[in-house]
């Protein structure tokens, strides 16, 4: 038994990081201390100075446990981590997980490419980016492929010179055949220069040089190639156009402010490059009441920059943030250099600032009402669910089905809904053992009693080797199981979980004359329930999923069914005896009659193999086929 005034006495007074659990065990929040001792006994101290989410946090706290760091910095870095593994509730948290891409050119190669990456790699080559849109990237590339001839090919030069025949792009001519010697080496890292330029900004050599060649071809009468020239210099003027200077000093800086309005927060980011601004997104937050701006921001830098392998030389803020000194120094030590946190308050910095704030109360507002609409149809229909039954919380749900033809290849679904949404990755197919012929009651028994005892041994197993839950495939149960047909599956549900001596609640859906949903079986009564509502819109699209992931994977299953050769389930005869024997006999019916002696005389067979493929057609009960190994 955990206690809690005991357990506060042993702590630390060392840095590390503390993890807030429920009587769920589920982790709800996550946060760092230089000293512990003293950091996690403020929260059970009587105070008015807490905030409404610390206060609610509290009164849910069951249980805590803690990490030991060497220092504050590696307790900041693990409590990112953490966050991002857990999403812990209270912890206010991105909605939003974004990846850029950047555009990578290969200086350390003596033949230069310029490629699309997704991630940074120290791999001495130079990166330019991050860019908020894959299309402008790849338009990006194709231009500079077109304009300067970079070859694309990942031929090792120049030491595979000659080896091989130019590619298309040669053809076409977006490449000048580096692999064929066609181009010095010095000639083609002046193109590769060029593009440099290009992508430092430096437009105005490349757009004389197509108004000129443009100018040059129309004179010729070459109109063709005056319309191509053309292309291009409005492709040029199209991405200088979305690169505005914003500074003199030609800093690489990220400015971010954000807008809030009840728990919703929106945080707008600049990418700013070399004083350029090469592209801008925003962030959809979920807040908690109380929170102070320095708190949002703080929060988002840890989780932005957590996951963001550019990290530029500074950071501009809305205002001062909590940590600010020492995510200086988390962030110094991910780029390398010094990085610098800031809170300008005047000036052309403090007025991008604001631009920022603007542009994130603009997006706010327009987001508002669909953010309100995912809500309502995600959690919001949820808890909808919850309060026709009566529940506290149905954050996790579980919907099970049965897939047959007549009995054969029975199969079980169960899909998981959390938060209102699917989660696929907790989604388990069970192939029917036990139950022969069309028994959907039977089925659903030994599907539901296969997913609990796994989920009974496995939460044992965590406990003896205190691993995390979410690595595992059955130890979260839900708060509410789902059952496709009504009061019959419900009991049998009922009567599985009493069994292993487990609580949960468990419904099925009532259908009417037409087998459509009007109603929820709970504890042995129909709930009446409202049919154009959220809730019956997400238990409907629960239903469909539960049937569509059944539905797959039988017919699947049916698929690898009529593939299947009766030469596969003799023991001893495996794809080329097979192979050997249709080739000899032509068809099952000639091996069938074939004594030892003939069957012996086929390719590969040897006295054994005959004996058992002999034997096997002359046995009364075989029937030919093999238990599927488990599909769990």
């Amino acid at each position: 038994m955990f206690q809690i005034e005991e357990e506060l006495k042993k702590l630390p007074g060392k840095p590390g990081v503390y993890l807030m659990h429920d009587k769920e065990d589920r982790i709800i929040y996550v946060g760092k201390a230089i000293n512990l001792k003293n950091r996690v006994r403020q929260y059970f101290q009587s105070s008015r100075d807490k905030t409404p989410k610390i206060r609610k946090m509290v009164s849910h706290i069951d249980h805590f446990e803690y990490i030991i760091t060497d220092s504050e910095l590696e307790a900041l870095v693990l409590e990112c981590n953490l966050i991002k593994e857990y999403a812990p509730k209270y912890n206010t948290m991105l909605k939003d997980d974004k990846a850029y891409p950047y555009i990578r050119v290969t200086v350390q190669e003596d033949f230069p490419r310029i490629l699309f990456a997704r991630t940074m790699k120290r791999d001495h080559s130079k990166y330019f980016g991050p860019y908020t849109s894959v299309g402008a990237v790849r338009d990006t590339l194709d231009l500079l492929h077109k304009i300067y001839r970079i070859r694309i090919c990942n031929r090792m030069l120049p030491k595979d010179i000659g080896k091989e025949r130019p590619c298309l792009n040669y053809h076409i001519h977006q490449c000048d055949a580096p692999c064929q010697g066609y181009v010095s080496k010095e000639e083609y890292r002046r193109s590769v220069d060029r593009a440099l330029d290009f992508l430092k900004g430096n437009y105005e050599e490349i757009l004389g040089y197509l108004e000129t060649e443009m100018t040059a071809a129309a004179e010729r009468l070459d109109f063709e190639e005056a319309a191509s020239y053309r292309e291009l210099l409005f492709s040029v003027r199209k991405v200088a156009q979305k690169q505005k200077i914003t500074d003199s000093d030609m800093e690489d800086r990220d400015v971010i402010a954000y807008a809030e309005e009840g728990t919703d927060a929106v945080v707008q980011v600049f990418f700013i490059r070399e004083g350029k601004m090469i592209g801008r997104d925003h962030f959809h937050l979920t807040t908690h009441p109380g929170e102070t701006g320095a708190e949002i921001l703080g929060n988002f830098v840890k989780q932005f920059y957590a996951g963001t392998p550019f990290i530029p030389r500074e950071v501009f803020v809305q205002c001062p943030i909590e940590d600010e000194e020492l995510i200086g120094r988390w962030l110094s030590g991910k780029r390398g250099q010094k990085v610098v946190v800031r809170s300008p308050k005047r000036g052309e910095k403090a007025r991008l600032v604001e631009l920022a704030r603007e542009n994130a109360g603009i997006v706010l507002e327009k987001d508002k009402e669909k953010l309100k609409r995912e809500e309502q149809r995600t959690t919001g229909a949820a808890a909808q669910i919850g309060n026709w039954l009566g529940l506290p919380m149905v954050n996790r749900m579980e919907a099970f089905d049965i897939s047959n033809i007549s009995g054969a290849q029975s199969v079980g679904s169960m899909v998981v809904f959390e938060k209102g949404k699917p989660k696929r990755s907790d989604y388990r197919k069970f192939r029917i053992r036990t139950v022969v012929g069309p028994d959907d009651y039977a089925s659903m028994q030994e599907v539901l009693t296969r997913r609990f005892c796994h989920g009974i041994q496995e939460t044992e197993q965590l406990r003896k080797e205190g691993r995390s839950e979410d690595v595992v495939k059955f130890a979260r149960f839900p708060d509410l199981i789902l059952m496709d047909g009504g009061r019959g599956q419900v009991h049998v549900a009922e009567q599985v979980l009493a069994g292993l001596g487990l609580s949960i609640p468990v419904c099925g859906m009532v259908k009417d004359d037409n087998h459509r949903t009007r109603g929820l079986y709970y504890r042995d009564r129909e709930v009446a329930i409202d049919t154009h509502s959220e809730g019956f819109q997400l238990l409907t699209r629960i239903q469909d999923e539960a049937h569509r992931f059944a539905v797959e994977y039988h017919r699947s299953l049916r698929g690898k069914k009529q593939i299947h050769s009766v030469l596969d389930d003799i023991p001893g005869i495996g794809p080329a005896r097979r192979k050997a024997l249709m080739k000899e006999f032509g068809d099952v019916a000639a091996i069938r009659e074939a004594d030892p002696e003939r069957l012996k005389a086929a390719p590969g067979m040897t006295e054994t193999a005959a004996r058992s493929v002999y034997e096997f057609f002359r046995k009364p009960a075989q029937t030919g086929g093999q238990e599927q190994p488990d599909g769990d």
